[in-house]
């Protein structure tokens, strides 16, 4: 009987994560903070990086992962018009915008067939986390 501990499992890579600083990391921190399935996201920052340099850093992931998900912050932020650009090639790629914790722990927990579906399910429920309380009238 060994005495070592068995080492913990790497899942697969289901979708990238890209925005703004270190948004991705972030989330991806929390997600494994949370879950212990942080393996699940790949999280890239645009940080210092043209337009063209996103476009092919994504273009890359997406090629090396297999993944068809990509999650990013902000409708118009240069991470989102990359991926735009970048899935205008891949018709069975998926782009989430708006990315949140609730919304990207809901597609690593996901038991769906199909990233797409997870990422669509996802969405909603993202969609659906967002409340304001107090503040009176």
């Amino acid at each position: 009987m060994s005495s070592r501990a068995a080492a913990p499992s790497v899942e697969q890579p289901r979708a990238i994560v890209i925005g703004h600083g270190e948004f991705a990391a972030g989330m991806r921190s929390a997600v494994q903070k949370i879950t212990g399935r942080g393996d699940v996201l790949i999280a890239l920052s645009g940080q210092d990086l043209s337009l063209a340099q996103m476009e092919e850093m994504l273009r890359a992931h997406l090629r090396d992962s297999g993944v068809s998900v990509v999650f990013t912050d902000l409708q118009a932020g240069s991470a989102t018009m990359a991926a735009r650009k970048v899935l205008r090639d891949s018709p069975k790629s998926i782009l989430v915008v708006g990315a949140n914790l609730p919304m990207l722990l809901d597609f690593v927990l996901s038991t769906s067939g199909s990233p797409s579906e997870a990422a669509r399910h996802a969405a909603e429920r993202g969609s659906s986390s967002i409340a304001v309380h107090g503040g009176g009238a």
